[in-house]
């Protein structure tokens, strides 16, 4: 064996464990745990994910962690972000629907919110910018110290509720309001105006797969088809028409099915309408 190739042998040696050491990775956990809260407000959902730095002995609020008149990420690592699905109004001011990033600059008697339309999970990105919603909320202090920076939603109504911010001895509440009351009367007025053509086939549909009442069925399924028929709607009716024995009137209607369904090129449909005409005239 030549010296040459045992030089060369050694160096794809080293090189190999060179590289599997900088592949090799230590686990551990997180200095500051990522949380998502996920919640609904009357008909809103809410969301809130951020990261949750601990005291660890630490002074926090006016001292070495967060001081005070300093802008602060509320939080650790990246931006917190709140995602709302419908429009709210965050501390008396309007937010419409979507994804922000909030920032926070405490100080001791109260805290001013700022809340900008979320674009990145860099928080020093915002600092420079104009926040779509900037208010101010008191701060509260509380009996014992709360280890983990923790933000929860409290004070449920149907209207309402808090976003809490505590640590240390500190707590925030952001009012957090909701238009409940206009999206339940908007339903309540669909839902009194009557039943959709949708509405009444799908209950017809489950009246018949269900084995119920069958003359209910129809009832709702005719009156679907007489809105907005259509080749699986016919279809429908065809089949309970024939499980109540009623074969003419159910080859009169799946004929005209297996007619929009040829219209629709729908081979499915058309393979199903023939074969149950055929059956149901012998």
């Amino acid at each position: 064996m030549s010296k040459n190739f045992l030089v060369k042998c050694v160096v794809c040696l080293s090189v190999l464990v060179y590289t599997n050491t900088l592949d090799a990775q230590i686990m551990a956990p997180a200095a500051s745990v990522t949380s998502e809260l996920k919640t609904k407000v009357g008909l809103t959902d809410v969301t809130i994910l951020y990261s949750r730095p601990s005291m660890k002995g630490r002074g926090i609020f006016g001292k070495e962690v967060v001081p005070f008149g300093a802008t602060w990420r509320t939080g650790a690592n990246s931006v917190t972000k709140l995602s709302f699905s419908e429009d709210v109004k965050l501390g008396g001011a309007e937010v419409k629907k979507g994804d922000y990033a909030i920032l926070t600059v405490p100080n001791a008697a109260e805290w001013k919110v700022m809340v900008y339309k979320y674009e990145t999970s860099n928080w020093a990105s915002y600092v420079e910018k104009t926040p779509a919603v900037s208010f101010s909320v008191a701060t509260k202090s509380l009996g014992e110290n709360v280890e983990s920076f923790t933000m929860d939603v409290n004070n449920y109504t149907n209207e309402s509720a808090t976003i809490d911010i505590s640590w240390e001895k500190t707590k925030v509440s952001l009012p957090l309001t909701v238009n409940t009351d206009a999206k339940v009367m908007a339903s309540i007025d669909k839902v009194m105006a009557g039943p959709s053509g949708a509405d009444l086939y799908a209950a017809g549909a489950y009246y018949h797969d269900a084995k119920k009442d069958l003359n209910k069925a129809l009832e709702w399924v005719q009156k679907a088809n007489a809105l907005n028929p259509q080749y699986w709607t016919l279809r429908k009716e065809s089949l309970i028409l024939a499980d109540l024995n009623r074969k003419a009137e159910a080859i009169a209607v799946a004929t005209k099915s297996l007619e929009l369904a040829k219209k629709a090129a729908n081979d499915d449909y058309i393979r199903m309408n023939e074969a149950s005409i055929a059956a149901w005239k012998k």
